[in-house]
């Protein structure tokens, strides 16, 4: 039976937990190889043991983002082996401390505009050309409210997203017309993760979707068929659409 995704190559960053971790199983479940990129072996060996359990394939990136000079090779790497990218899933991300915009410290504030918005940079920077070569490659952006809604106490994480939105969609308005790329920013909203227990400790996690609730709308969205381009996609609006 043809799976929606049989054949296709998908990265996944931030793959070993959370909304990475449901989404690359999610990506393997539809037929996608996935390349799991995160910094902890312990749980990308269990992402790996799973996705062999649904019939699926894995390779296995331990890399820390912030080590740009591996992003770098990591596209050459690629090209090596595949000679192409289908789809890519941006959603390592760091929140930091929750304090006010004069306290963050120097070292706090590199840390999360290094993951954050350089990362996704230097990513674009490397694997753009795979993602030319494929028949229809796809990029999802995963942001957050406070990007375009302030808040109080999140600006150096706000700022982050507020700029990696900004050079994304730059990207995706050159690439338009002239590639078949199709990229897209997702907010997921509050869901419950270990990012959302350190945002909002005693918050009621059973108000909350899951991150398996949220990963087969990435895996529609990673998909051939998803031809919306250069928009900012609510998890919250879709699964109140799928529910009507």
């Amino acid at each position: 039976m043809t799976k929606p995704l049989d054949g296709r190559i998908t990265l996944v960053t931030g793959a070993s937990r959370g909304i990475g971790y449901a989404a690359a199983k999610a990506l393997a479940a539809a037929g996608s190889h996935v390349i799991a990129v995160a910094r902890t072996q312990g749980g990308l060996e269990s992402l790996d043991d799973e996705i062999k359990a649904l019939g699926g394939t894995c390779s296995l990136v331990p890399m820390d983002l912030r080590d740009f000079d591996q992003i770098d090779r990591l596209g050459g790497l690629l090209n090596d082996r595949y000679g192409r990218l289908d789809g890519l899933l941006c959603n390592a991300g760091v929140l930091g401390d929750i304090t006010p915009a004069n306290h963050v410290t120097p070292k706090d504030w590199m840390r999360i505009i290094d993951v954050n918005m350089t990362a996704p940079y230097r990513l674009i920077r490397s694997l753009d050309p795979l993602l030319r070569v494929s028949d229809a490659g796809r990029a999802v952006f995963m942001t957050s409210s406070v990007a375009r809604a302030p808040r109080a106490y999140w600006a150096a994480y706000a700022a982050s997203k507020a700029g990696m939105e900004t050079f994304v969609r730059c990207w995706a308005e050159e690439i338009a017309d002239i590639t078949k790329i199709r990229v897209n920013l997702l907010n997921p909203g509050g869901t419950d993760t270990q990012m959302r227990a350190k945002a909002m400790p005693g918050e009621d996690k059973s108000t909350l979707p899951t991150p398996y609730d949220v990963a087969p709308l990435i895996a529609e969205m990673l998909g051939p068929d998803y031809t919306a381009h250069d928009t900012l996609v609510s998890y919250r609006d879709w699964a109140k659409a799928q529910a009507e």
